[in-house]
């Protein structure tokens, strides 16, 4: 028997997928096609000093399943998340992430090459990523949460030569879906920046 939880105050019920965590992980998708579809965006700051003898590799990163899938989170307790209903990313969140990554170093014009694993590059370095918060909470003053950890590893080697975790969280200015994921892309923005000007730093 399914068991739905009902969100108190001024978040209404019925914006968000009500379900116990482990109906939202084994949830199907049947009802997808009529969802919004929301894209992550990622201007770097790329203060960092220009290291264009290198060439790095961004693999995908890793996460938790309930972050490895094209769900929105909402986190409604330390210990329970729901999904944002009517709402997904366009694709698995860290093919996301990889994506707008590599997106923004190659527009830093800094670096001598970025790429992905099977593009056959000779690489220097790689920036190895695990999505740790990817989510609103709704427990308190709703904010938007991004945390995520980077290494960057010496490809050569194997040896990690610098290490970090870059955490942003930022107020949600409204109770729609749109303003609710414009909350998480301000935070992804903030810390996708900081780890692009990391690296430029630790290279």
């Amino acid at each position: 028997m399914t068991e739905t939880h009902t969100i108190k105050g001024p978040v209404k019920a019925r914006s968000f997928l009500a379900l116990p965590l482990m109906a939202l992980l084994l949830a199907g998708c049947g009802t997808q096609t009529s969802n919004d579809t929301f894209d992550l965006a990622l201007t770097p700051v790329a203060d960092g000093p220009p290291a264009r003898s290198r060439q790095i590799l961004v693999p995908e990163p890793t996460a938790l399943k309930l972050l490895d899938s094209d769900q929105v989170v909402v986190r409604v307790s330390p210990s329970e998340i729901q999904y944002l209903a009517n709402s997904r990313w366009g694709d698995r969140l860290p093919r996301m992430v990889q994506s707008k990554l590599v997106e923004a170093f190659e527009n830093s014009r800094k670096l001598a090459g970025v790429g992905i694993p099977g593009q056959g590059l000779a690489i220097d370095y790689q920036v190895v990523t695990d999505i740790r918060a990817f989510e609103v909470s709704t427990s308190g003053p709703r904010m938007a949460t991004v945390e995520i950890s980077a290494k960057l590893l010496n490809d050569r080697n194997g040896t990690i030569k610098a290490q970090n975790v870059f955490r942003a969280s930022v107020p949600v200015s409204g109770e729609a879906n749109d303003q609710f994921v414009a909350a998480i892309n301000r935070a992804f923005a903030k810390v996708g920046s900081e780890i692009v000007d990391w690296t430029l730093r630790s290279l």
